[in-house]
């Protein structure tokens, strides 16, 4: 299968759950807006979220998948079942003990840690409490389940993995559908989510597991112990985590800095939802592609197809990034208004949230490119260098965060975030080059700067049409035309960009054949283990 296939069918299912989370922001922005118990319920949900992008997604899908593949290589299926059942009994066991200190820990974790500017308002405070409670075994279940996702992807099996987080969202829709129909106040609605989380993660959980069984591995669960595998991945696990999990941790000092503001914390969070979808589409699909993909042709010995991957991930994402980093920043607040702006959701909320997505715009493709950098280190066993820069980057948010919060509240936060992005994305991409391990294409390099133009004239275009086109896309209009316009002006800027794209030489109808059809270096379509029928 093609790179740009793999790439498709992880940001497709990808693609599937952010439009279903649109539909649930949609839903929560009516029935809470940006009130105190959509600020609880966001504080609340970002601790167990924020943990499993610090020690599930980004130490298991950075530093298990390149052990867990030379398992494979070294010692086939069962070596490679025998190192999963290691690593489940030692993580089930620390997660296990975490909840429980968690848990009875929990007001003071929020509090001192999440949002000490809730301690306050003693309502506000009490629901926070109450909905994490609820909800932090949410992260046990998806720790769990970020394992077997990496045992997938690296079988080259992809799409159970990816598609799971859609219950998430379908969940909390029908929990939002069934509290708008029985008319629950605000609090029961918190409630209702809350307990809607923790059912996601427990059917999540379930397809993974369902999934890596009919990929031909069963796990049991064996007492836990620090075998040499195990040790080998807590070394590259801790700063794999941490740097797999940089942007939630920034999330989660900016959420403690916006918890002084009242419904600063929800504008970052509805912003957040719509600049996840291209991030999310384009950033997800090929980190989780390139990270198996880098690490089996770097085994083989194949520099050039290693080079060659890092290159044309490259080139796929600025080729779908620049033009939704352009169209995030010249018509955020429309789309801010089509999306969101219905019931408790004001125009003043309209307002505050586009200008924070105009500012994320900006930062897109920094977020972007780092998910297709890191690959480039963790693949080499090396997690260490991007800890570092993670680092630097929190001290750069964080600095900026509080200096900019008082005078720009949640924008000014965004502004901090989005800086500490492209610092990291700079220092990664300068790392690797200075160590010979990005190979020069003069090719990408001169694409680069024509699709940079095309972008920006495309953006121009945008800017004039949404003047143009106040009325149509103001709240005044009906909701049916505000689609139409919106819809319409998307269409538009997709011809005016891909005909300058291509007009400019920024991409070619080759190059795209050249990558639906390229096959790596051995000739294979697969590897072995992913020759068998993919049940999944």
């Amino acid at each position: 299968m093609s790179l740009v296939k793999k790439f498709a069918t992880v940001g497709g299912a990808t693609l599937g759950s952010r439009v279903f989370g649109f539909v649930r922001e949609t839903f929560m922005a009516a029935a809470l807006g940006t009130g105190p118990v959509a600020d609880a319920f966001n504080t609340a949900f970002r601790l167990p979220n924020t943990f499993r992008r610090l020690f599930a997604e980004g130490a298991f899908n950075s530093a298990f998948v390149p052990l867990f593949a030379k398992e494979i290589e070294a010692r086939g299926m069962d070596g490679a079942r025998r190192f999963s059942e290691e690593v489940f009994g030692v993580l089930f066991t620390v997660l296990l003990f975490l909840t429980i200190a968690m848990e009875l820990a929990m007001p003071f974790i929020v509090r001192e840690l999440i949002a000490p500017g809730f301690a306050n308002d003693p309502a506000k405070f009490a629901s926070t409490v109450s909905f994490a409670t609820i909800m932090f075994p949410y992260l046990a279940c998806m720790s769990l389940a970020a394992m077997m996702a990496g045992m997938l992807n690296s079988l080259h099996r992809y799409f159970a993995a990816a598609i799971a987080p859609v219950f998430l969202n379908v969940i909390l829709i029908g929990v939002l559908a069934y509290a708008w129909y029985g008319g629950h106040d605000a609090v029961a609605v918190g409630y209702g989510l809350s307990w809607g989380v923790l059912a996601a993660g427990l059917a999540q959980l379930a397809i993974v597991w369902f999934a890596v069984r009919n990929a031909g591995i069963r796990i049991g669960l064996r007492r836990p112990r620090l075998t040499a595998n195990v040790r080998r991945l807590l070394v590259l696990a801790l700063p794999a985590a941490i740097t797999g999990g940089i942007t939630q941790i920034n999330l989660l000092i900016n959420t403690n800095i916006a918890s002084a503001k009242a419904g600063a914390v929800s504008s970052l969070v509805y912003a957040d939802r719509i600049y996840q979808l291209p991030l999310g589409v384009v950033g997800i699909a090929v980190a989780t592609v390139l990270l198996p993909e880098l690490s089996r042709a770097l085994r083989a010995g194949n520099l050039n197809e290693a080079s060659n991957l890092q290159n044309r991930s490259v080139e796929f994402t600025l080729f779908l990034t620049l033009p939704a980093a352009a169209a995030l920043l010249v018509m955020s607040e429309p789309i801010v208004r089509l999306l969101f702006e219905r019931g408790k959701f004001s125009p003043e909320s309209t307002v505050v949230v586009g200008h924070i997505l105009a500012i994320y715009g900006l930062g897109l493709p920094a977020f972007v490119l780092i998910k297709a950098f890191i690959p480039g280190f963790f693949a080499r066993e090396d997690t260490r260098t991007p800890m570092i820069f993670a680092a630097i980057s929190v001290v750069v948010n964080v600095s900026l965060a509080v200096t900019l919060f008082p005078s720009f509240a949640a924008s000014g936060i965004a502004i901090a975030e989005i800086v500490a992005g492209w610092v990291n994305a700079i220092l990664l991409f300068a790392t690797l080059v200075w160590r010979g391990h990005w190979g020069r294409d003069i090719p990408l390099l001169t694409r680069i700067p024509r699709l940079v133009i095309a972008a920006a004239i495309m953006a121009v275009a945008l800017h004039f049409a949404v003047q143009w086109l106040a009325f149509p896309l103001s709240s005044a209009a009906p909701l049916l035309t505000r689609a139409i316009t919106l819809c319409g002006l998307v269409a538009a800027a997709m011809v005016i960009y891909f005909a300058f794209a291509f007009g400019l030489g920024g991409a070619s109808l080759g190059m795209i054949r050249r990558n639906l059809r390229r096959r790596d270096a051995s000739g294979r379509v697969e590897a072995a283990a992913s020759q068998e029928p993919d049940a999944s």
